[in-house]
């Protein structure tokens, strides 16, 4: 069976597999098809992914001679070139690309959602969005920091002592954890805020200190992601976060609700009355963003606040991103490959079920059909 890697969009800068990562494949039996240039802005040369053993063609003879296609990107612009029984293995963010998903059903593809990868120990070493993530927290921080016109960490010096930066991390998923360790890791004071009360502990385990509304709805099915709240307990916690808000130097923002938009928590009056100098930075920018003033790509300044809305951090950290995605891919791969390296759809298996978006002219995931009310 042959694995052909795709080239992203110029927009982005990651790559689905690293030549180390093609080079695991290969060893496992697979043939690999890269597609010309499809790592260089990964700093990653075709001529490495032919001493890893992969075959360099173009873009057409890729998708021509592979059975199994990966990218980070869903490959929505080349539908008329796949072939009925190919694999496609890819972020699809369903909401957004129901129109191809559909064509890509209609066509008799099977399309691998690795944004819907379920949230179990068995899967962790196949979850693209905890890798990604984690990244994203940590550029956050550091974005964050070179903009904010203060220091992080405490100074006692002979001019004087320079207080901490107080920091208030808005959902603790692993985003918001690893914005909480490195800014505590740079000396930053840090409040954190999740409608879920079971990340209390691992927030105060990484210093910070968890910030509580109570009536909070939780649900155990939604597999560890927040769920939509009341309207009441959303004015609650409004309040309590304007009150944080505007104590804080830096509001990092992550919370997200898959399939819907992201909720509303900075407000702008909030806004409006943080300190001059403070600074947002939104990572639910492309889900409509955290903050209400957020625009999608773009840093503005809006009385004297910076409001960085930026979710594509990943990007911008290409080599260590590309490798563990591509990891990510390797860990799903081994779950699904049999002794002749043939990967296999056994839709008996929870793992391979949840991320197959559509299969044999069927919608199989059910989050994909809750989301896409199917």
């Amino acid at each position: 069976m042959v694995i052909g890697i795709l080239k992203e969009p110029v927009s982005e800068q990651r790559v689905a597999m690293l030549p180390g990562e093609a080079a695991v494949l290969k060893k496992m039996g697979f043939g690999i098809f890269v597609e010309t240039g499809a790592g260089e802005r990964a700093f990653a040369a075709d001529a490495a992914y032919a001493d890893a053993g992969a075959v360099v063609v173009s873009r057409k003879e890729v998708i021509a001679g592979s059975d199994m296609l990966i990218s980070i990107a869903a490959p929505v612009h080349d539908t008329a070139e796949f072939r009925s029984g190919q694999i496609i293995c890819s972020i699809l963010n369903p909401v957004e690309n129901s129109a191809w998903l559909e064509s890509a059903r209609s066509k008799g593809l099977t399309v691998l959602a690795l944004d819907m990868v379920p949230r179990t120990s068995r899967a962790q070493s196949m979850d693209i969005l905890s890798s990604m993530a984690s990244v994203a927290g940590y550029k956050a921080v550091l974005e964050a920091a070179s903009r904010l016109p203060k220091f992080f960490p405490m100074f006692m010096t002979a001019a004087g002592t320079i207080k901490p930066a107080k920091v208030l991390v808005l959902g603790a998923g692993v985003a918001g954890l690893q914005a909480l360790a490195v800014s505590r890791k740079l000396g930053a004071v840090v409040e954190v805020f999740d409608v879920r009360s079971a990340v209390k502990e691992e927030v105060k385990s990484l210093g910070g200190k968890f910030v509580e509304v109570e009536g909070s709805t939780e649900d155990s099915g939604a597999g560890g992601y927040a769920v939509e709240q009341s309207e009441e307990y959303k004015r609650k916690q409004q309040e309590l976060i304007q009150q944080r808000a505007i104590l804080s130097d830096v509001v990092i923002s992550t919370a997200q609700i898959p399939g819907k938009k992201a909720p509303i928590l900075i407000i702008k009056d909030t806004v409006m009355k943080m300190k001059p100098g403070s600074v947002i930075v939104d990572l639910a920018a492309s889900g409509g963003g955290n903050c209400e003033l957020t625009e999608n790509g773009k840093t503005i300044s809006v009385n004297g606040v910076t409001i960085i809305g930026k979710s594509d951090f990943p990007s911008d950290m290409p080599s260590d991103s590309s490798k563990m995605f591509g990891n990510n891919i390797i860990n799903l791969v081994k779950i699904m490959a049999d002794k002749d390296a043939t990967v296999r759809i056994n839709l008996a298996d929870d793992i391979v079920n949840g991320t197959t978006a559509v299969h044999s002219g069927e919608y199989v995931s059910d989050r994909i059909k809750q989301i896409l009310n199917l």
